[in-house]
């Protein structure tokens, strides 16, 4: 019987990990990448919920509170900081507090930088990993009329060699060699679409076995850690990351789609001195996947992606794990509870090394969101209905500003 997909993918892909006792002598992002997931923030959020309910005040205590108790667990979860990291935290958390102004960092017109980008097609693309991200590149590139109408060949690897195998017979791949470095010594431009620890390796591991004058690129969600990695392993000038804003709760090649990059956003965060890599980068994402590329650096992409991305799937999760514990027998769920839980399918294995990744962000985040929910729940203690109006007045008038709304 074939393992739980999850599971098999993220032990495929398992690489050994550095102790943590040097932790402290790397960066916060690199101390991340190598901590283990044997602690995922669901078990924090099940002991607070089922704390929660053994409470005696569980009768009077609300959702607000039972959310609010998780949270904090989830902060707990998520960091064991050091002073170092505890003082940015608390630094960020008092700024997103109104102790001083923030930088205007959300939204896109804020991060568009206007650039030319090169256009350079390469001749053949390699591909670490062939899961929804990395197939989806694949299948995309191969359309008629695309990459595959214009002399781009594609070469994938993938540590199933069933999934090898199937990209290969739906004709996304060109070639699918048995070995990781047999893709990096044909690629031009070489995309690692592995799980973002996977990814750290790979880049380390792939280097020696670069087709010369290649570009290198990623997919993950986080991207100070592997800017860095590029950089200290001194291909700052042929490495750029990439982040495209198409994601899916599913994974797999069986979840890989020929349109998922049409029109989506990608973040690309270029290294010092590597704005040519990056800018032919974002060319190849506009090019042969149609996407509209924005570049941006590293620190300003996972500040941003905390609070629109990371934070959203936290919320996802702690929502799905309250109504999974909490929910009377034989509940019916309709389209808000199924809405505003879609995220809470994503795959928990990666979810865990991408919280872990960008901690230093997710956590001010958190706070403020706990102290948001803080206000709600008093305002409900006393009967406050104009606070109440209020708070939910702001929450409706940003979604109809960002559009999507229904009638």
């Amino acid at each position: 019987m074939r393992e739980n997909g999850a599971a098999r993918r993220r032990r495929l892909y398992q690489t050994p990990r550095p102790s943590t006792t040097s932790m402290a002598a790397k960066s916060t992002l690199d101390a991340s990448a190598a901590c283990t997931a044997s602690s995922p923030a669901s078990a924090a959020i099940s002991a607070a919920a089922g704390s929660c309910m053994r409470s005696s005040r569980c009768a009077r205590i609300t959702m607000a509170a039972c959310v609010a108790r998780a949270l904090r667990q989830v902060a707990i979860c998520v960091t064991r900081p050091t002073s170092a990291t505890a003082m940015n935290v608390a630094a960020k958390s008092r700024l997103m507090l109104g102790a001083a102004p923030a930088p205007a960092r959300m939204g896109l017109h804020n991060m568009r930088a206007p650039c030319t980008f090169q256009a350079v097609r390469p001749q053949t693309l390699g591909l670490i990993g062939l899961g929804a991200i990395g197939g989806s590149i694949a299948r995309q590139v191969k359309q008629p009329g695309r990459g595959g109408g214009n002399g781009i060949a594609v070469v994938g690897w993938s540590p199933e060699p069933a999934e090898r195998a199937l990209a290969a017979q739906q004709g996304a791949l060109d070639d699918a060699p048995a070995r990781a470095t047999d893709v990096a010594r044909l690629a031009d431009l070489l995309i690692l679409a592995a799980p973002p620890s996977a990814n750290l390796a790979q880049l380390a591991a792939l280097i020696p076995h670069l087709k010369p004058g290649s570009l290198v690129t990623d997919v993950g969600s986080v991207k100070r850690g592997i800017v860095a990695r590029a950089e200290r392993l001194g291909i700052a000038q042929r490495f750029a990351g990439s982040h495209p804003l198409a994601g899916t709760h599913r994974h797999g090649f069986e979840a890989a789609r020929a349109d998922l990059f049409r029109g989506a956003v990608v973040y690309v965060t270029p290294c010092r001195n590597g704005g040519d890599a990056a800018r032919e980068i974002a060319h190849f994402w506009e090019d042969a996947l149609e996407a509209e590329p924005v570049v941006l650096d590293a620190a300003q992409h996972d500040a941003q992606v905390a609070a629109t991305s990371h934070v959203p799937q936290v919320i996802a999760s702690l929502l799905g794990d309250f109504l999974a514990r909490h929910a009377p027998p034989g509940s019916t769920f309709g389209t808000g509870a199924a809405d505003t839980t879609r995220l809470a399918a994503s795959e928990p294995a990666l979810w865990t090394e991408i919280l872990l990744m960008n901690r230093d962000e997710i956590l001010p985040a958190l706070r403020v969101l706990e102290e948001s929910l803080g206000t709600v729940e008093r305002a409900l203690e006393v009967g406050d209905a104009g606070a109440l109006s209020a708070w939910l007045e702001r929450a409706a008038a940003w979604r109809r500003r960002i559009g999507g709304s229904e009638a």
